[in-house]
């Protein structure tokens, strides 16, 4: 059996698994963003996957409902369109629990690069002309550029993170970015 196949059987049965821990957790979320921002609590976003193919990603919203209303915007550091639920959810990555249901779709993977968003594709396709090398597998939850600077970094180093993980993908470099994400979980490093 290939690495991929057997890295989507442990996904797919991790996920099972782990519905079971995190949809409590996602319950008292739901409860406590809807208390301070009235609306529904699951995001709904499209995001583009392997091979270029359109998804819908879920996650716990963490911004308020009218966030985009001047347009799709790259989130920033000490952002005021987040919560006060929100920079906690996303400081502990709750907000990514909701995209264990994208996992069992077969959309994405716990490990791989992060999907973007179609307009930010397009945009950064005009000076990164290789960006969708990075839709060559599955997206994930996590990932190597995550776990190396996250949020902080520019799309190109992103890009040049998730090449490294596309060509050396492997059971020992996915162990090492799931102890990564542990402490990303604990610290707080990277998010926004």
């Amino acid at each position: 059996m290939t690495y991929r196949k057997v890295k989507r059987i442990v996904s797919l049965i991790f996920s099972i698994f782990s519905l079971v821990f995190m949809t409590p957790i996602c319950l008292i979320a739901c409860i406590f963003i809807v208390l301070e921002s009235s609306g529904n609590p699951i995001y709904m976003q499209e995001r583009v996957g392997i091979n270029g193919q359109k998804f819908i990603m879920y996650k716990l919203r963490s911004m308020y409902i009218d966030a985009e209303k001047d347009g799709h915007q790259w989130a920033i550091k000490n952002d005021h369109r987040i919560t006060k639920v929100g920079k906690f959810i996303r400081r502990t990555r709750i907000d990514e629990f909701p995209q264990i249901i994208n996992i069992i779709k077969g959309e994405m993977s716990f490990i791989g690069p992060r999907p973007e968003r179609p307009e930010f594709v397009n945009e950064f396709l005009k000076y990164i002309p290789d960006f969708n090398d990075r839709l060559a597998i599955p997206p994930g939850i996590t990932g190597w550029a995550q776990v190396n600077g996250g949020y902080d970094l520019t799309p190109n180093e992103k890009l040049k993170y998730d090449k490294y993980y596309i060509e050396h993908e492997s059971f020992q470099l996915d162990s090492l970015i799931l102890l990564k994400t542990i402490k990303v979980i604990f610290t707080g490093h990277g998010s926004r």
